[in-house]
């Protein structure tokens, strides 16, 4: 950890969290305080997404995981690239800590360990995302004061809630207990989570800024949470296509939700149905499943060595 931000933490370490929030110090105008207060709604309703709900019910799906786990990459890979831009930026510098929480490296850990070495080739950048990532460019490149709405947003979001969805999806996804794959929340040079969270508060309050740049930084920050939800949102909608784990005999088990078309196993039992009054289409139907196509080719086998037998 930078030694600026080990000195401010060396101060009295048994003070508890909550304590530190019930400071007198802490006025309504300060910045960490308009966040706070001005994005309030937006954390509630974030929180509230099915599949935020969803996720921290250990209803997780290990695809789905990956999907969000790249989605967070491309986040990363243009807020750091735009926290780099804009580090000497008056109204950014005091919450540059790149040694302490930068979070883009930590997450092509996790790509490589879910996708193997090739893991650049099998990914990419989903709508929702792309939107997000735009904006924050657009941010960086033309208001980067903004920018610390966005840091804000990601970074404290990933060191509250962030370790309670890391132990959730180690329990879920049965996930190494040595942190492989969940490497993302893992912020090595952070001894105390809470007191840096108060340290980093303390840097907001200290920007130089009038009024009106704070509410726009308020008013960014729930841009950032919306930006976010639909990020959710759009997970959730492809969670909601994928089949749940492969029943024994590898015939997939539809979750009940979306399209039944898009599994094939129910696929071909609709396909079956739709031309039941004709045995032949019956039969055809039956033919594509692939236990019967097994069970076909060992009878086919069975007969073939039979004839085989009389021909000698």
């Amino acid at each position: 950890m930078s030694s600026d931000v080990t000195e401010a933490l060396e101060e009295p370490e048994d003070l508890s969290y909550e304590e530190l929030e019930e400071d007198d110090s802490v006025s309504a105008t300060d910045l960490s305080e308009l966040l706070k207060e001005g994005t309030k709604e937006s954390h509630d309703r974030a929180e509230n997404t099915q599949f935020v709900k969803d996720f921290l019910k250990g209803r997780i799906k290990r695809e789905l995981f990956k999907l969000g786990t790249v989605a967070l990459y491309f986040t990363y890979s243009v807020l750091e690239e735009e926290m780099e831009r804009n580090k000497d930026q008056p109204a950014f510098t005091p919450l540059y800590f790149p040694l302490e929480l930068h979070r883009k490296e930590a997450l092509m850990k996790d790509l490589e360990y879910f996708y193997g070495e090739g893991w650049r080739e099998k990914v990419q950048c989903s709508e929702a995302t792309q939107r997000y990532i735009d904006r924050i460019r657009h941010v960086g490149q033309h208001e980067p004061e903004l920018l610390v709405a966005h840091a804000y947003t990601r970074y404290m979001g990933d060191l509250s809630g962030g370790q309670v969805l890391k132990k959730v999806a180690q329990r879920a996804l049965k996930l190494p207990s040595t942190g492989e794959g969940v490497q993302f929340y893992i912020f090595d040079n952070i001894s105390n989570p809470q007191q840096f969270k108060q340290f980093y508060r303390a840097r907001l309050n200290a920007l130089d800024l009038d009024k009106g740049t704070k509410e726009r930084i308020v008013e960014e920050a729930n841009k950032a949470f919306e930006f976010n939800m639909q990020v959710f949102e759009e997970l959730d909608k492809i969670g909601a296509l994928l089949a749940e784990e492969t029943q024994e005999g590898g015939l997939p088990v539809h979750d009940g939700k979306g399209d039944l078309r898009k599994c094939p196993y129910y696929a071909a039992k609709l396909g079956a149905a739709e031309v039941s009054s004709c045995p032949c289409h019956v039969a055809l139907a039956l033919l594509k499943l692939p236990t019967v196509q097994l069970v076909l080719a060992a009878c086919v086998a069975v007969a073939a060595g039979v004839v085989a037998w009389y021909v000698m």
